[in-house]
């Protein structure tokens, strides 16, 4: 805890600035593209979430972390965008110290949470290719829907450290948060005295908690990869290699940025403005919960068999209708 002067002020609220260098007459822009962000993620994580509610063919091990991963981003762009919405269409980017720390300590818990579910998601695919015939037992609806429930369980513990430390700590400066929201990085830097011990603890934390699930998720796919090449279908080589490549691209995304943006104050040489900070941590963090019902939507053959079906029963509906008022209207 860093050592200050007893007689201080503390911060009661804190404000969030968004991109310090964008012109006022941008904010509106700004608004309606958050806005249509936000709306976009949550319908498009919410159909995933209904069609695997409505249907149960897809009550599967691989669907149900699919749909923690729907939810994990429902939870994080809810948390995330109304403020920053609010902040850049009426001016108000005002949050109780409280609130700011429950706002961080949730970023941080999903990021956490998307880390653990991208490694169940990746074991998952090992044991599927790697030992077909042995998976529908090591992995079956109640072995993964338990390590769903320990995820969401365990995610908590290195942002609640994280919490705890901030809330320890002396506000007693400003109060203007250079970000979209409230996370550790831009909470730090308005700490009274040194921040850096706590910066040091928070950024082992996230290392541990993002990069010790890549290590595994590495490993499984180099094995996956290894798997692959071993199969004697070509088509099906191709099939498998292209959803896994698909996966490893929004693993990529999610986790390299990250890396670049946590690491930048402990290399010099690494510099980025607060404008490209922000816009860096906005896309790791919001591009994936965007796309990724889309990419699971439309690349999942069950999933578009399912859509076609709802489809087709709809149009064939309309026609009976539209038949029985004609024969009615004859009869009279």
């Amino acid at each position: 805890m860093s050592q200050v002067d007893e007689n201080y002020t503390s911060v009661s609220e804190f404000f969030i600035v968004g991109f310090p260098s964008l012109q006022s007459e941008y904010f509106h822009i700004v608004a309606w593209f958050f806005f249509f962000l936000y709306v976009t993620t949550v319908v498009g994580n919410l159909l995933l979430v209904l069609v695997f509610a409505l249907e149960q063919s897809l009550q599967k091990p691989m669907y149900i972390i699919m749909v923690s991963l729907a939810l994990s981003d429902i939870g994080f762009t809810t948390v995330a965008l109304p403020k920053l919405i609010a902040r850049y269409w009426w001016n108000d980017g005002s949050l109780g110290f409280h609130t700011c720390l429950f706002q961080e300590h949730m970023i941080h818990y999903f990021g956490s949470l998307n880390s653990l579910i991208l490694w169940m998601m990746a074991l998952d695919r090992y044991l599927a290719i790697c030992f077909p015939l042995r998976y529908p037992v090591l992995m079956t609806n109640q072995t993964m829907t338990g390590l769903t429930l320990f995820c969401w369980a365990v995610a908590h513990i290195f942002p609640g450290i994280a919490t705890i430390n901030l809330m320890m700590m002396p506000f007693c400066g400003p109060n203007q948060i250079i970000h979209g929201f409230c996370d550790t990085m831009s909470l730090t830097p308005l700490v009274c005295g040194d921040p850096s011990r706590g910066f040091s603890a928070a950024y082992a934390g996230a290392m541990f908690v993002l990069y010790v699930p890549l290590a595994f998720i590495i490993f499984s796919y180099i094995c996956i990869i290894i798997s692959i090449l071993q199969m004697a279908s070509g088509q099906g080589r191709m099939k498998t290699f292209s959803t896994c490549a698909t996966q490893g691209c929004i693993i990529s995304i999610y986790y390299i940025p990250r890396f670049f943006v946590y690491s930048t104050p402990f290399f010099p040489n690494l510099k980025m403005t607060a404008d490209n900070r922000i816009a860096t941590t906005l896309f790791y963090s919001l591009f994936p919960p965007l796309i990724n019902p889309f990419i699971y939507c439309l690349r999942t053959s069950e999933i578009k068999k399912i859509f076609r079906l709802w489809v087709h029963n709809r149009k064939s509906i309309t026609p009976k209708k539209q038949g029985q008022r004609v024969a009615v209207t004859m009869t009279r």
